[in-house]
């Protein structure tokens, strides 16, 4: 069970196969950790790619029911991820890598191409979270319950004040769009981008693809996806190939 660490910040993470660096971010909201890849996933995505990609996948910090932990970084909620997912692959030695996130994973995605766009080869973004304006107070109130309070049971020095105001600045300040980045960044990104849209409240299809239609970029596998296995068999057969497109021929083997 290997932990990368760096000052207060301890992280699980766990890696499988060989090839070229493929980031795996795991749905599940501020809970998001390893356990969702293959317990909730519509697919177990280190079993799927580890024969082609080194597949490294974490627990979100102060995720429960993850390993990870670290400090509340209220006054940037979304950058403090982003820190722990680039420096576990500073940690393992990786500069360039694909990703793949479900969930929170695709505003992951959005910051990390924000923050790092040398390093992101190609995107994929499964089911992912946006803002929908009939439902602005849903991620505040899912974490406020389903969430905090279990965070704060066993972290004593983390309050439900602390919580608040955590969330407050990751989901109310900017309630819109993706959370992470604006309409115009994803218009300027050049980083090949496919999406894998969904439609329930946390995963709002609109968004979904409005953000393929903005990035230039992009492609949209089919809809809905999930259904049935051979839809998930589609699916993965676009990802494959997205993935082979965009992976450095030199990582080949």
């Amino acid at each position: 069970m290997p932990f990368y660490e760096k000052g207060d910040v301890r992280i699980h993470y766990e890696e499988a196969g060989s090839g070229f660096p493929l980031l795996l971010i795991p749905g599940g909201g501020l809970n998001s950790n390893i356990a969702f890849l293959t317990g909730f996933a519509a697919f177990n995505a280190m079993e799927e790619f580890k024969a082609d990609y080194r597949c490294i996948t974490m627990d979100l910090r102060n995720a429960n029911g993850g390993e990870s932990s670290g400090p509340l970084e209220i006054d940037r909620p979304w950058d403090g991820y982003a820190d722990d997912q680039l420096g576990l692959m500073d940690h393992l030695g990786i500069k360039a890598f694909l990703v793949m996130g479900f969930c929170i994973g695709g505003p992951f995605i959005w910051n990390l191409l924000q923050r790092a766009p040398e390093r992101i080869v190609a995107a994929v973004l499964a089911q992912p979270s946006g803002s929908r304006p009939e439902f602005p107070e849903l991620f505040y109130q899912n974490n406020i319950t389903g969430w905090g309070p279990a965070l704060c049971a066993r972290r004593p020095d983390i309050t439900m004040a602390m919580v608040d105001a955590f969330l407050n600045r990751m989901y109310r300040a900017n309630a819109d769009f993706v959370f992470t980045v604006t309409r115009d960044f994803v218009r300027g990104c050049q980083t090949p981008i496919l999406v894998l849209p969904d439609d329930v409240p946390a995963h709002p299809y609109a968004v979904a693809m409005e953000s393929a239609r903005l990035a230039p970029n992009s492609e949209v596998s089919i809809y809905p996806w999930k259904e049935s296995k051979d839809q998930i068999a589609e699916a993965l057969r676009h990802v494959r190939g997205f993935l082979r497109a965009h992976a450095p021929v030199t990582a080949a083997h």
